[in-house]
């Protein structure tokens, strides 16, 4: 018997793994923008996104959209346990956009919307890291509702994986400058690079460490026989992974960096998903408890069938028109 909710929850669960790392980049860029002073390398900066940046916000509205169609309950308890910081992202997305397309015309006020370009990166990164940490420390849920207070997101804990949040995303921009740039751009990203992934490999390590204090349910899942004999796996390759990265920094290659910290991000993103799993909302509503009904659920997997190759294609295709070194002077805009 196919079993559509697993289906569904792994398609959901890539298309925010893609939104995380595609726009990732594009918001770290946005969050190190006041730390890149020459106007010149600001432009080259901004011109190694602009084809691409809109796009991979796609994502984000599958993954929404996708949790409220085929998670209906989950969309229900998760929505009013996280309204704030999913209102300050949501505004933080639509003021850095804003502030995108007028930083190429509003030139009196230019220094002004590059500020509102940094502000909106960083209000949205740091938003969506809190909202995740609210989720892996538990949702209150009583019968089929929430059932906690209005500032239940707010803790230590989630404050931490939000600023983790941002740290790697100014990870993949630096990385992903250093592979597009040249000049001072690059050597400059390069040096940010370093300490971000410093930075980065602390918190993947403190966030790991705290999560299994706060639900015995993660401690159980990494440290009891079996589990521990093969889930082992995943930290020896983030240890890997992250040595690869500074090695690769040091030799100052171009494309590796970049490929190393998306590694990063994945790995991360599976050992979250092993310590959910298979808990949508947790700690007490699961997958099959949270999905429509199978005959829904089938339905939308046939309109996914066609959307999701075109999505990828299109990603895929974009990214190859605009692939390449983006040097100073070149304007998309």
């Amino acid at each position: 018997m196919i079993d559509y909710a697993l289906i569904w929850a792994g398609l959901i669960a890539f298309s925010v793994l893609a939104y995380i790392i595609l726009d990732g980049f594009d918001l770290g860029i946005g969050i190190m923008f006041p730390f890149i002073k020459k106007k010149e390398d600001k432009e080259t900066a901004m011109n190694t996104i602009a084809p691409i940046w809109d796009g991979n916000e796609t994502w984000l509205v599958l993954g929404g959209g996708g949790l409220f169609a085929v998670f209906p309950l989950a969309y229900a308890i998760i929505l009013p346990a996280l309204y704030m910081p999913i209102i300050l992202m949501l505004m933080g997305l639509i003021f850095r956009g804003v502030a995108f397309e007028f930083h190429w015309r509003a030139r009196k006020s230019q220094h002004l919307w590059d500020k509102g370009f940094a502000i909106g990166s960083l209000v949205a990164a740091l938003c969506q890291g809190i909202a995740l940490g609210a989720l892996v420390q538990g949702i209150a849920v009583e019968g089929r509702a929430y059932a906690g207070g209005w500032w239940d997101w707010l803790t230590p804990f989630s404050m931490t994986t939000g600023i983790a949040l941002v740290v790697g995303y100014v990870l993949l921009g630096s990385t992903w400058l250093n592979m597009k740039t040249t000049g001072s751009l690059q050597k400059q990203s390069r040096g940010i690079a370093k300490i971000a992934g410093i930075a980065t490999f602390g918190f993947i390590g403190l966030i790991s460490l705290w999560m299994i204090f706060i639900e015995q349910q993660y401690l159980h899942r990494w440290f009891d026989a079996p589990n521990i004999y093969y889930l082992f796996v995943v930290p020896v390759l983030v240890f890997i992974v992250g040595v690869s990265l500074f090695i690769t920094l040091k030799r100052e290659r171009d494309v590796s960096p970049f490929l190393l910290s998306i590694s990063l991000f994945l790995l991360s993103y599976i050992g979250l998903a092993i310590s959910l799993f298979p808990n949508l909302v947790p700690p007490s509503v699961s997958i099959w408890d949270a999905a429509a009904p199978d005959s829904s659920l089938k339905f939308l997997l046939v309109g996914s069938a066609f959307l999701l190759p075109i999505i990828l294609a299109y990603t895929t295709y974009a990214y190859w028109v605009f692939r390449g070194k983006v040097k100073e002077g070149e304007a998309y805009h």
